[in-house]
């Protein structure tokens, strides 16, 4: 899911909310951001959590990039946390 948060919080202005179904798929997710964005020039300010956490951080400052298990996505709930964000995409 990709959220417009310019008008819910002043710290980003998207929001990526997405999920992998394994330890090893969410690190390839993570890894694949990382590595396709720093080809283009553009590096993370801050990457947290890893894998076995459930749950992974990468901070773009303008786009901020949440990877969730699937048990940490429905525990946080962030797709519904930010009520005045606006969902610009959002794919099952």
């Amino acid at each position: 899911m990709l959220l417009d948060a310019r008008q819910a919080c002043n710290f980003t202005d998207y929001m990526v909310i997405l999920s992998g179904e394994s330890d090893r798929q969410i690190n390839a997710i993570r890894d694949e951001i990382l590595h396709s964005l720093k080809q283009s020039g553009v590096y993370a300010r801050h990457v947290e959590g890893d894998a076995s956490s459930g749950w992974i951080l990468i901070d773009y400052i303008d786009v901020v990039i949440h990877i969730f298990a699937p048990s940490e996505r429905e525990y946080y709930n962030l797709d519904s946390v930010w009520p005045a964000a606006s969902p610009v995409v959002h794919i099952q």
